[in-house]
């Protein structure tokens, strides 16, 4: 998988920590570094490891669905961006109750938010993706853009939140569609 996909699927998946990071900055009457630093590396830790826990279940898996492995990884891909896309046009529970910087709120905002990327670990696995290279980026990728939205998200509030879910989930759309044009007409690894 070349270097540009890997970084479009860290970003994409990385939209949902952003979201939720710009909410907790919402919540926050003042941001401070170390708390932005906290966010992000919960969010980044848990994004960066349920790829991994994917790609193992996925690698069991591969040899049984090697014929239609592209079009499983294009099914997971598009319905995870398209879950996305979905979630930011329907109403949202009001998250101001919470106190962000609690370990039960972030433990329960990273295992959700970072969902998606175990799925894309199947995906990885599936593609015969070594995982390595992926995980470092989608680690990075999202505990920088945590780390941004907290301070966004106190400066700007809600204005872009449901809007970069947007973006994620048709970056995840895009990347799939990629995997299955590729593996129709190009019959080219990845």
């Amino acid at each position: 998988m070349d270097i540009i996909s890997i970084m479009l699927i860290a970003i994409g998946l990385a939209m949902d920590s952003f979201a939720v990071s710009i909410t907790s900055g919402i919540t926050l009457n003042k941001v401070r570094i170390r708390d932005a630093a906290k966010i992000g590396l919960f969010f980044g830790g848990f994004q960066a490891g349920m790829p991994v826990l994917g790609w193992l279940a996925g690698s069991s898996l591969a040899d049984l669905v090697s014929g239609v492995d592209r079009w499983i990884a294009f099914g997971l891909l598009s319905f995870i961006g398209g879950k996305m896309i979905y979630e930011s046009v329907r109403k949202e529970e009001n998250e101001k109750g919470s106190n962000p910087l609690s370990l039960y709120v972030l433990l329960m905002f990273s295992i959700a938010t970072s969902i998606d990327a175990l799925a894309v670990g199947v995906s990885f696995a599936f593609l015969g993706v070594f995982i390595l290279n992926p995980i470092i980026a989608i680690g990075v990728i999202t505990f920088l853009l945590s780390f941004l939205g907290v301070f966004a998200g106190n400066r700007f509030g809600q204005i872009c939140k449901n809007k970069v879910k947007i973006v994620g989930g048709l970056i995840l759309i895009g990347i799939g569609i990629k995997i299955l044009i590729q593996d129709l007409f190009f019959s080219a690894p990845f």
